[in-house]
């Protein structure tokens, strides 16, 4: 309960506080205002006039004094001495208690709607094979390796449509193949669920993932894809198990996350760009928040991990990138210039040398992720149309093709070294937002549209 006075915090029509009292004060000051008890209500001076602020007269309102009191009686407290508790009722003032609220709240049943309950649910046709193993087991029963090195498997653009998964009701904002085999693969929409879904053999939905109460953001896989991490407008971060779907655990500060990446040299570890220009490093076996990357002036869009891990390059909507030590707060690189617009999304270089940027002037710029980190002034890739909307860009396995979603409905694909476009492919009718290359495969790329529908092309 809140009581007000004369203190900070400015309103229209004079100074407000807020000062809290123990349930027992509040309790015995209650019953000695109800009727029937000994104490009498004490009257107000007049509210006064409004349109007059000092002097006689001057509009006091809620924060009218008592009659009986005068201003050597307050002088001790603000708000009376430690006997005498003011209670102040406001028809329509509702105060924010930042206490945590008690589990058990008699006579009500509140629940608290950022937090749903998560469950997950195994829909496909068959869940263990002959041998017991689940889905996670790599197949080798396929035409193409999934395991071991990739050698040099040339890429090429995908020419026509082979597979396409319906489950989504609403926009797709990220898909990810399995780590290395690209033999499963997820999808985060906007209808506030996560997709599990094979690529071979049935191409079925396999499991579904619920408890986010909001759109999905982003997801990202652990090196191993035993693990994934999810990020919401829900405020929630959540780790899930990738074959049992359990809910490993949930992170959240009160803000919105905007994009997650989990370290590959450190699988326990992720970053989370946040919607309040921080990006914040959790360690996922003890839950706690181990650092804070504070240099941002805007919602951070992209995180990507550079230089064996050891530093990663972040954008925002400042219209700069940063580049830092993994651990270290301090930006080891700083560059905004003039004519640079904000990177809604990023894609390292399969080399490890350069990382391409979705820019939201309808290019694709690209950055050297060395110890320079200066823009390539000779790659530029345009011809496609991402203003409004946040299309993925991302680079061919062999590093030779470079691929990005379009306003219109196209997936756009350029030669990396000539920056020349190659090939666009009329994907949908709706914005495609996001775009992926299988690991694997010579010229297999998956799209996501506004629609909810993912595409498999060959």
């Amino acid at each position: 309960m809140a009581g007000y006075g004369k203190g900070a915090g400015r309103v229209p029509t004079g100074f407000a506080s807020e000062t809290f009292i123990s349930e027992a004060s509040f309790r015995e000051a209650h019953r000695a205002l109800e009727p029937g008890t000994n104490s009498k209500k004490r009257k107000r001076e007049a509210k006064g006039d409004s349109s007059v602020v000092t002097g006689a007269g001057a509009y006091k309102g809620p924060w009218a004094r008592y009659e009986e009191q005068r201003p050597d009686a307050a002088s001790d407290d603000e708000f009376g001495s430690d006997e005498e508790v003011e209670i102040v009722y406001e028809e329509d003032e509702i105060a924010d208690n930042p206490t945590a609220a008690s589990k058990k709240l008699a006579g009500t049943d509140y629940a608290d709607t950022e937090a749903a309950c998560e469950t997950s649910e195994f829909v496909g046709s068959q869940q263990y094979d002959y041998q017991g193993r689940t889905y996670m087991h790599i197949p080798n029963d396929l035409d193409i390796k999934l395991t071991g090195e990739r050698d040099d498997t040339k890429n090429f653009h995908p020419k026509k449509l082979i597979h396409t998964y319906k489950y989504h009701t609403k926009s797709i904002t990220q898909v990810r193949f399995f780590p290395g085999s690209g033999h499963l693969l997820l999808s985060a929409s906007a209808d506030s669920k996560i997709a599990l879904w094979d690529v071979y053999h049935q191409r079925e939905l396999l499991r579904t993932f619920s408890g986010h109460t909001k759109s999905v953001n982003d997801i990202d896989f652990n090196p191993s894809g035993t693990q994934f991490i999810s990020a919401s407008y829900d405020r929630y971060m959540k780790l899930w198990d990738t074959e049992t779907g359990k809910c490993l655990n949930k992170f959240t500060t009160g803000k919105t996350p905007h994009v997650v990446r989990i370290n590959p040299s450190t699988p326990h570890e992720f970053l989370a760009g946040m919607a309040d220009k921080k990006i914040l490093q959790y360690d996922t076996r003890s839950g706690e928040m181990v650092q804070e990357y504070d240099h941002h002036l805007g919602p951070v869009n992209t995180i990507t991990f550079c230089d064996e891990d050891r530093r990663f390059v972040t954008t925002s909507d400042d219209k700069s990138l940063r580049a830092w030590e993994y651990g270290i707060p301090v930006p080891i690189k700083f560059i905004a210039e003039p004519y640079m617009f904000s990177m809604v999304r990023a894609s390292p270089h399969p080399s490890g040398k350069y990382i391409a940027f979705q820019s939201s002037d309808n290019q694709i710029t690209v950055y050297s992720s060395t110890d320079k980190f200066r823009q390539n002034r000779k790659k530029s890739y345009r011809g496609h149309n991402v203003s409004g909307y946040a299309p993925d860009v991302a680079i061919s396995p062999d590093g030779q093709l470079i691929s990005s979603g379009d306003s219109g409905g196209y997936v756009c694909f350029w030669d990396w070294k000539t920056c020349k476009m190659y090939h666009k492919i009329q994907a949908s009718d709706a914005p495609v937002l996001a775009v992926q290359w299988h690991p694997r495969e010579t010229s297999k790329v998956i799209t996501g549209d506004l629609n909810g529908v993912l595409k498999y092309w060959d």
